[in-house]
């Protein structure tokens, strides 16, 4: 489980404000990619959150029993998404830190940001400290990462509806080898990134 010792590290500092950020669909071949950033407290007890971790350690049926404690334990959280065609326009990292700094607008004013990853978020006005599987040793950012991951689902579940053919809802837009058959075989809807799509027609989009 993660926990918060990062957090009272910089609480003690005086910092009150602290986001933890993080990401998911950076690998898909289809859907957006999304971020989410969650505050907690300095007082929280992070009793109720029993078990929080990496969203990828865990099942399905435990991101959805933890994403509506989060979001009611939390002081604040916030979603960023962006979508396919944007990320084709200005490559998946660039939109990997757009969904970051889209998700913690929506927040209040910060001291501090911690992110997940070994890179700090480009453009952002606020100190921050990248952590190296930070999903692992933050709570903040743990909690982000089964936000993220919840909202992603339920997004490309939804999409599901109006692509039907492709299996969305299956494998969540990654490139599994029914998706990839799939593509070969119609084609690309809107919701598909061209850019990752590219060696699976073997055309120039």
């Amino acid at each position: 489980m993660a926990d918060l010792e990062q957090e009272h590290r910089l609480w003690q500092q005086g910092l009150q404000q602290i986001a933890g950020v993080d990401e998911v669909g950076r690998g898909p071949l289809a859907g957006p990619v999304l971020a989410a950033a969650v505050v907690f407290a300095p007082d929280f007890d992070p009793t109720p959150l029993q078990g929080l971790t990496d969203s990828k350690k865990l099942s399905s049926r435990q991101r959805e029993h933890l994403a509506p404690l989060i979001q009611a334990h939390a002081l604040a959280y916030g979603i960023g998404i962006v979508s396919a065609p944007v990320i084709d326009r200005i490559n998946i990292l660039q939109a990997t830190f757009l969904a970051m700094r889209r998700a913690l607008a929506h927040l209040p004013a910060l001291d501090h940001v911690l992110v997940d990853g070994n890179k700090a978020i480009p453009y952002l006005d606020l100190p921050q400290t990248p952590i190296i599987k930070g999903d692992l040793h933050s709570l903040s950012i743990a909690a982000a990462s089964v936000l993220a991951k919840t909202a992603r689902d339920a997004l490309m579940c939804a999409l599901a509806q109006y692509y039907p053919d492709y299996g969305l809802e299956r494998h969540m837009g990654y490139p599994t080898a029914f998706h990839r058959a799939q593509v070969q075989q119609l084609g690309l809807s809107p919701q598909h990134r061209r850019s990752f799509c590219r060696k699976i027609l073997e055309v120039s989009l």
